[in-house]
């Protein structure tokens, strides 16, 4: 499995010759929009941040789509949608948090929170061993919000995303986590995260 970054809360995760695609933004965002072709694409929100579907259909790939809570299956990949409230600045969303096995790995994406989990949601999530966090979401949900969750939901790798210059080194103080160099990507197989308890690994946006 490959993990690229592209800013914000867009992921690109790649095996073989599947690839799925994590709220890529859109081009009515003013964040940085990535192009390439997609199997899958999962928006967490309706929103033009999260929500660029468009621009992951790209050559001959057209994604399925994935934009709403709910059970899913596509390529072969089983994907669970949990659905919560969220913020966003002043608004009110329907934010879709995605489980999914992948490569052999339960990943764990938790789009855009304002509110810790709630005990049904976090037993909905069940074991994880990659989880993407969110760092901040404005004032509302911080950087310690985002770690108090990875503890919670006891992931064996965070990935953190959707942060800037001052969120991220409070989360990583929060994290205990003195000072970490962003890497290109990140390949990993199932058996590199074995005795791994809540490490994280940042990723530089591409």
């Amino acid at each position: 499995m490959v993990i690229t970054y592209h800013g914000k809360e867009s992921f690109k995760v790649q095996v073989g010759d599947t690839t799925l695609a994590f709220n890529p933004v859109s081009k009515d965002s003013k964040g940085k929009v990535s192009r390439y072709g997609a199997d899958v694409a999962l928006s967490s929100v309706n929103h033009p941040d999260y929500n660029g579907i468009d621009e992951v259909r790209y050559g001959e790939k057209v994604p399925f789509d994935i934009q709403s809570p709910g059970e899913y299956e596509a390529k072969g990949v089983f994907i669970k949608g949990i659905g919560v409230s969220s913020k966003i600045g002043k608004d009110e969303y329907v934010n879709t948090i995605y489980t999914l096995t992948f490569d052999g790995l339960k990943l764990c994406f938790l789009g855009v929170l304002s509110e810790k989990l709630s005990a049904e949601v976090k037993e909905g999530i069940g074991e994880t061993d990659i989880l993407f966090l969110p760092v901040s979401n404005g004032e509302v949900f911080g950087p310690r919000d985002a770690q108090a969750t990875a503890v919670a939901l006891e992931p064996k790798l965070i990935i953190p995303m959707n942060y800037d210059e001052k969120t991220l080194p409070l989360f990583l103080k929060e994290a205990g986590v003195q000072k970490m160099a962003p890497v290109e990507k990140m390949t990993i197989k199932k058996k590199d995260i074995e005795g791994k308890d809540g490490e994280v690994v940042l990723l530089e946006e591409i």
